[in-house]
């Protein structure tokens, strides 16, 4: 009861050391303005303690909300407006969006539905591995769309079932076994969940941070709303979920390739389960209508008086689930990963939309629009170079959340001061924040958990995720361009 918690040192020093040079030593260049320097040096000083991981995210958020308030960077002399300003995302309703959705999702979780859903998909593909793998993959993706958090979906909900599924085949890391077939599901199982979290906004929580980055960045002129963003991933993400499983089989072919028992397996599962209960139909109800409304169907079917913002709807579905007792209100306040992700969310919102305000964004993507334009190189090659740059600095980061917010806002203004089309441009980055997780074991949440179970070596899980991540790049950028295309988006 008397143990204090104290922060982590190094990067506490590291994090204070680099907003402290920033503030006090480092003039602001040419062209930006005092509040917009000191501003930055909250700004990396914090995204430098999340990526140290200093303290929890939420933690260092609260701090950050305290400085941008006590020095009143967004409004000097003014206490009052500096602290509005300070709390002002926790207005943006994409914030909300995604904190209410992971509430949302851990009603699959309470009823069992998430199990259910996977297990049926392995008893429909799981006479051969590779069957296993697309009923893995499928599972992921029929939950993917009302489970925001991806490391709650792969990591909580679809590893399980992948480590009873290799157990059943007598192939765990303890024994030595993973070659069996255990080691092909770990890749498969982790690496569908990058591509399944491109492909909706309600996937992954860092999904309405680019939503918002975007609209900032277009000066509201785009809007990515969850249809378009489903229309837009449909194809390359479908194209990628059925090339994945084959590339992993290709580099670590699983010695096991015929599995006549697992549907069997499957079965029992679901029998230990027994029928389906009131509260999964419940479940089921308001996840269909969730998809409805977020796809926008009342709107297409009755008109733009029946259209139901992305946001209400996910408050109309936990509604739903409060009333009927399928959750209750403490296992709302249960929920600390939807409040830390609503505290951290809105302190990053803030910061980055401020630093939009003040100037520094502009003055970032000048600076290296003009670099590029140096080298000679048209806005494709440009543009090119940007992602690449993107997707690949992710091996420097351990927070997907801190890569975006630190990196997205200015290569995105970046591409468009070469002359990318703004909404190719914001596809390809916005789609290739998910996709880059696959890169390392510590990329996002979910790559900790199934790394951890061991069934892959190091050189194993960075040599599947540097293949696939050229693979995804390819698909999402050529053939996604083109569908894109085809869609009238630019």
């Amino acid at each position: 009861m008397n143990k204090l918690t104290f922060a982590a040192p190094v990067p506490t020093i590291i994090s204070i050391s680099l907003a402290l040079l920033i503030w006090f030593v480092i003039p602001e260049p040419e062209g930006v303005t005092k509040e917009a320097w000191q501003l930055l040096a909250i700004f990396i000083g914090t995204i430098a303690a999340i990526i140290g991981k200093a303290m929890p995210i939420g933690a260092i958020s609260i701090i950050a909300i305290a400085l941008v308030a006590l020095t009143g960077v967004t409004n000097p002399g003014k206490p009052s407006a500096a602290l509005n300003d300070a709390l002002s995302g926790f207005s943006n309703p994409l914030i909300w969006l995604i904190g209410i959705s992971i509430m949302i999702s851990h009603g699959l979780t309470k009823t069992g539905l998430g199990a259910r859903i996977g297990y049926y998909f392995i008893c429909l593909f799981g006479k051969k591995t590779l069957g296993i793998a697309y009923g893995l993959t499928l599972a992921e993706l029929t939950l993917a769309p009302v489970t925001p958090s991806n490391t709650a979906r792969g990591g909580g909900i679809i590893h399980p079932i992948m480590k009873s599924i290799a157990n059943s085949f007598d192939s765990n890391p303890e024994s030595g076994t993973s070659g069996k077939i255990g080691r092909y599901l770990a890749l498969v199982n982790y690496n569908t969940n990058p591509i399944t979290s491109a492909m909706f906004i309600t996937a992954t929580a860092p999904n309405p941070l680019i939503v918002s980055l975007i609209m900032k960045g277009t000066n509201s002129d785009f809007e990515l709303t969850w249809l378009t963003w489903f229309m837009a991933a449909l194809v390359p993400g479908i194209l990628s979920l059925i090339l994945m499983p084959l590339i992993v089989y290709v580099l670590y072919p699983p010695e096991i390739k015929s599995t006549p028992s697992a549907p069997q397996f499957a079965r029992k599962k679901l029998d230990e389960l027994g029928p389906i209960k009131l509260p999964e139909k419940i479940m089921l109800c308001v996840f269909g209508l969730l998809l409805c409304m977020w796809a926008g169907i009342p709107e297409m079917m009755l008109g733009k008086e029946y259209a139901v913002n992305a946001t209400t709807a996910a408050f109309i579905g936990l509604s739903i689930l409060l009333v009927s007792g399928v959750l209750s209100w403490d296992d709302l306040l249960a929920q600390k990963g939807a409040w830390d992700t609503i505290v951290w969310f809105a302190a990053l919102v803030m910061m980055a939309s401020f630093l939009g305000k003040l100037g520094l964004i502009d003055w970032l993507s000048q600076s290296v629009g003009s670099s590029i334009t140096k080298m000679g190189m048209s806005w494709v090659g440009g543009t090119i170079l940007l992602v690449l740059i993107y997707v690949y600095s992710h091996y420097f980061f351990a927070s997907t959340t801190a890569h975006i917010t630190a990196m997205f806002a200015a290569f995105f203004a970046a591409g468009i001061a070469l002359g990318a089309p703004p909404i190719l441009l914001a596809l390809i980055l916005g789609f290739s924040s998910s996709l880059m997780m696959s890169l390392t074991h510590y990329a996002t949440g979910t790559a900790p958990i199934i790394f951890g179970s061991g069934y892959t070596t190091l050189g194993q899980w960075w040599k599947t995720g540097f293949v696939l991540s050229i693979s995804n790049l390819l698909i999402w950028i050529i053939i996604g361009g083109a569908w894109w295309r085809l869609l009238g988006y630019w």
